[in-house]
């Protein structure tokens, strides 16, 4: 008996037309095989910045559930199979900064024991940043949170903007630091007319190189608020006085070492001409908002008429927006690395620049392995 011939697959559905815009579809789709993105809290502010990641990579997010027990355990959950995937876990940092961290340690630990292939935090704003220097006795809490995201099962982090650029030091993993400074540039441009008449402010010298960065590319001037109402981190015991002085000591014959002068500020003083300018602070984040509203009291003073503050984290903790609101601040410009939805309601002078892009974008390259040079074009040191 003769055998039946099969035609090829493709003379099959010769006669098939797809509809318009499947074969690019087909090729994005076959593109983005072989990842998920999965967002580690389940709570609608911290969702918002993975819906439009997802959106923007054409994927949907990952179906997993995360929620606290009635005894304050966090409880995580993955609802699909991620054998042999690459997983990306996008964790944006609320309030409760602890019980986000074990959101993300308990997910990326559950995403390793279900046999993810690479599992890469997508964490805009790096928690506990601001404590990667010894004070006193205390500890570099910092290098902590990174042993333990790498003992977690984390592959791979995508940050943004870390407060000290030596923190990547800290991490056994690749660690890619992007940047916002573009999206700011980009928003003081096109949305402060006349910003040719603005000058660039650091409101402590520590800030000086990053508002340089700026001052040089929009090709404006730059001033220095220098004094004692600004307090830096240097200022800080860093535990090099330890052990503290006994009384009756016994001190080694013959050794004498030289005394250490007390610091003291000057008055304070606004380095550079601010009088009838539009002065912008830049910073990398806005917490506490004190010391902002002090230096837009003195900018005032100076002369300046507009006042723009732009940082990449609002963490905008405490009473930041009454305390905005109340002030000579004009604008506080901030990214969404952080949920700011409240704040924004209590304070309409606060205004948001989406990054999303920058994000999903990089998603996209790691997966397809493709160089990230791309990202950091014209990126300095100092950015």
């Amino acid at each position: 008996m003769p055998r039946k011939l099969l035609l090829p697959y493709k003379s099959v559905f010769s006669h098939f037309r797809a509809p318009r815009g499947l074969h690019d579809s087909l090729a994005m789709n076959a593109a983005r095989s072989g990842y998920r993105v999965f967002s580690a809290n389940s709570t609608a502010a911290c969702t918002e910045l993975a819906k439009r990641i997802t959106e923007r990579l054409g994927a949907e997010l990952g179906k997993s559930v995360v929620y606290q027990e009635t005894n304050g355990e966090t409880r995580v959950e993955i609802k699909e199979s991620v054998r042999g995937q690459d997983i990306f876990i996008i964790q944006t940092i609320p309030r409760d900064v602890n019980t986000a961290v074990m959101e993300l340690l308990i997910m990326a630990y559950a995403l390793k024991t279900s046999c993810a292939r690479n599992i890469i935090g997508v964490i805009p704003y790096f928690p506990y940043s601001k404590q990667s220097k010894m004070r006193k006795r205390g500890s570099i809490v910092c290098k902590l949170l990174a042993s333990m995201l790498a003992k977690a099962g984390l592959t791979h982090i995508i940050t943004m903007d870390l407060h000290q650029k030596e923190i990547q030091g800290f991490f056994s993993f690749p660690v890619d630091n992007l940047r916002a400074s573009p999206f700011l540039l980009q928003y003081i441009q096109e949305e402060i007319p006349d910003y040719r008449n603005a000058v660039i402010v650091a409101k402590s010298p520590d800030a000086a190189k990053r508002a340089q960065s700026y001052a040089e590319r929009l090709r404006l001037g730059l001033a220095v608020i220098h004094g004692e109402a600004q307090c830096t981190e240097q200022d800080m015991d860093d535990g090099r006085h330890s052990p503290p002085t006994v009384k009756n000591a016994t001190v080694h014959p013959g050794l004498e070492l030289p005394v250490m002068m007390a610091k003291e500020k000057p008055p304070i003083t606004v380095v550079g001409d601010v009088g009838g300018r539009i002065a912008i602070i830049v910073d990398d984040i806005i917490d506490d908002v004190e010391s902002f509203v002090a230096a837009a009291e003195i900018l005032k003073e100076r002369g300046a008429y507009k006042i723009f503050v732009m940082a990449t984290h609002g963490l905008l903790s405490a009473d930041a927006p009454r305390l905005i609101e109340e002030s000579s601040i004009d604008e506080v410009v901030v990214t969404n690395t952080v949920p700011h939805e409240v704040q924004k309601l209590q304070c309409p002078k606060i205004k948001t620049v989406d990054i999303s892009l920058i994000l999903s974008e990089a998603i996209r390259r790691i997966h397809n392995g493709e160089s990230m040079a791309y990202l950091f074009r014209n990126i300095t040191v100092d950015d």
